[in-house]
């Protein structure tokens, strides 16, 4: 037996390394595990190529609690190590790794997140142990060896009568980590952690019901078996080709990642290159919804089938930030910050492929099955707007597969639309107007007005709108989007024939003065239009220009300071050539006045949702005594 010092300047290290990593203690596992994954992985290699002469056979890693002895046991069946081997990787390597981690994170502890990277996953077993002993073998014929370290830099190294090749880590859990100990704890953490680790994971054994045999007599009694309890899956579908899948393995996949979500996924994406840099993955769209607050954080990030982490921003593009699944890459550098992560050029590059590939993909979709497609768009169309506005080079990709649909339910792209009204919305000044409805309910009369003209309606109905077809507006020329309710019909899409007043000019004069007297100014502005005698008399619009800024400065720029607070404006559209019109200019009595314009101005409000509370109590009232 050999007892030595671990050559280190900081005296107490251990407790350095406590300290530095606290709030990740439970990656403990996770560092232990997949050391004993690499070791197992070297040993697969260096069999295949004849180094190593030993059957490799099936190995397993095994996680074992001995809760009365308090004890963490991890067994692996890999490479192993002789006494000079554990002299010169756990003593020496190992170490000169923490010291470069303690120099660099002295000062900032919150930064300690992903330790293996400083060869110190192995110390990371001193976060919750007071104690840590190693027995191994190597695959070459040397005898075993057996480390000990309580947690100060001496150590004992002695031999061992271990006869089976591998490594068993023992943890002698300190008394402020018990919890450890746990089987439902560990359970948790090797499922979050080593899910889909390349090596089998025993954790405990499970009863399995063996088959009926065929002959069996009635009164038969199903007889069980003891098996071990394999936690996780070491061939997930994304390290298979994608010729090797059918859909039904997508959709299987998808509820093993995600086990609480019941819905099955729209569509998936598979992700597989080798080169300029080393990725794989699958994307899956799940069902949206039209809430920008949606959750984040549902892909997964794995290096090597290694969970690391939830939060891929940077890695992914910010609007696939609402997709989930699992990408896998050894090239993404984890040691980094975000910002460093953001300006290096290989994650840039993968964040481009994404980009790519999703686009490729929705295309491939759209050409195949435009009908399915279509059916799917209302659940996928916030995800590819907040792509057209944030991804030029997905938006370069998104005209041949991003819809526009109408309020019949009819889709265009945006190349069709334009071919199928250009003949009939085209105006005067040569402008291609785009009509759109935000709710179809709430703007049915405005809808139905145009239509009757043999106008095109879209429902654009997302919450990012007004910012997307500002930049629709951009990259046309002389198109242009206007809401079916922010004017009446013959100005949005204004035509050279001008509909003559019934009305003198002093008569129109009159008219708004009258009106003016009665409608709240600070809410509408009163503009005469000469309609066709069965329109509405009294019409409420919206000014496009204004209400579209205040859309987008609550949604997110805008461009203009503090418009989300901006009090709501309306035009007060009165049809001169109405019945209505001609009444009240006609009506001698101030106060019967009074009460047209304000009955008009209630139902005007009434088609745009706009009467509410009291003001909509004093209607009903007022139309009650109106019918007695």
């Amino acid at each position: 037996m050999s007892t030595g010092k671990i050559n280190v300047s900081v005296e107490n290290i251990f407790p350095l390394i406590k300290k530095f990593l606290y709030n990740d203690h439970e990656i403990f596992l996770r560092e232990l595990v997949s050391n004993a994954t690499d070791a197992t992985l070297k040993l697969k290699h260096l069999t295949s190529i004849g180094e190593a002469k030993v059957e490799y056979g099936n190995p397993i890693i095994e996680v074992k609690i001995d809760k009365e002895g308090k004890k963490l046991h991890i067994i692996d069946q890999g490479l192993g190590m002789t006494a000079d081997e554990v002299e010169k990787y756990i003593n020496q390597v190992a170490f000169s790794g923490a010291e470069e981690f303690l120099e660099k994170y002295k000062d900032s502890a919150k930064d300690a997140g992903i330790i293996g990277h400083f060869g110190l996953g192995f110390y990371s077993a001193f976060m919750v142990a007071e104690k840590v002993e190693i027995i191994t073998k190597s695959y070459k014929d040397e005898p075993a060896a057996h480390w000990t370290c309580d947690g100060s830099p001496e150590f004992t190294l002695e031999a061992a009568d271990k006869t089976t090749r591998g490594s068993e880590i023992i943890l002698h859990i300190a008394e402020d980590s018990l919890e450890f100990l746990e089987e439902f704890k560990i359970r948790e953490l090797l499922t979050k952690y080593n899910k889909f680790m390349p090596v089998p994971i025993k954790f405990g054994t499970k009863t399995e019901t063996l088959p009926k045999p065929e002959d069996a007599p009635e009164d038969y009694k199903a007889e069980t078996i003891e098996v071990d309890n394999i936690i996780n899956n070491p061939n997930p579908a994304w390290t298979k080709l994608p010729a090797d899948l059918k859909e039904e393995d997508y959709k299987q996949f998808y509820h093993e990642l995600y086990p609480m979500q019941f819905e099955e996924p729209l569509f998936n994406i598979h992700l597989n290159v080798d080169y300029p840099f080393n990725l794989t993955g699958i994307l899956y769209f799940p069902k949206m919804s039209s809430d920008l607050q949606l959750q984040k954080d549902k892909i997964q990030l794995y290096q090597n089938q290694v969970y690391v982490t939830d939060n891929v921003e940077g890695i992914v593009p910010e609007f696939l930030g609402m997709l989930k699944g699992v990408i896998d890459s050894p090239d993404i550098p984890l040691n980094v910050s975000r910002s460093g992560l953001q300006a290096d050029s290989n994650v840039k590059k993968i964040s481009n492929y994404i980009t790519r590939k999703v686009a490729d993909k929705m295309k491939a979709l759209f050409n195949e099955n435009r009908e399915d497609f279509e059916k799917k768009w209302n659940d996928i169309k916030i995800v590819l707007e907040y792509g057209m506005l944030s991804e030029p080079k997905f938006y370069e990709k998104a005209g041949d597969f991003v819809l526009y649909p109408t309020v019949e339910d009819k889709y265009y792209t945006l190349s069709e639309l334009k071919e199928a009204i250009t003949a009939n919305q085209t105006d005067k000044n040569g402008k291609l107007v785009v009509l759109y409805a935000s709710n179809k309910e709430a703007q049915h009369g405005y809808i139905e007005i145009a239509q009757e003209k043999g106008y095109q309606v879209l429902l654009l109905d997302s919450p990012i709108v007004s910012h997307l077809i500002q930049k629709l507006e951009g990259d046309n020329e002389n198109l242009t989007f206007v809401r079916v309710d922010s004017d009446h019909i013959n100005k949005l899409i204004a035509k050279e024939e001008n509909q003559i007043s019934k009305l003198s000019e002093e008569e129109q004069g009159n008219l708004k003065t009258v009106v003016e007297e009665f409608v709240p100014k600070a809410n509408y502005t009163v503009q005469l239009e000469p309609m066709e005698s069965t329109a509405a008399p009294f019409i409420i619009t919206q000014p496009e220009f204004m209400r579209r800024m205040k859309e987008m400065s609550q949604t997110g720029g805008g461009g203009m300071f503090g418009m989300g607070n901006f009090p709501e404006m309306y035009n007060l559209v009165v049809n001169s050539n109405s019945e209505l019109a001609t009444t009240i200019l006609n009506t001698p009595d101030k106060s019967a006045q009074e009460s047209l314009i304000k009955q008009a101005l209630d139902l005007a409000k009434i088609s745009q949702g706009l009467l509410k509370g009291e003001e909509l109590t004093a209607f009903v009232k007022r139309s009650f005594e109106l019918i007695k």
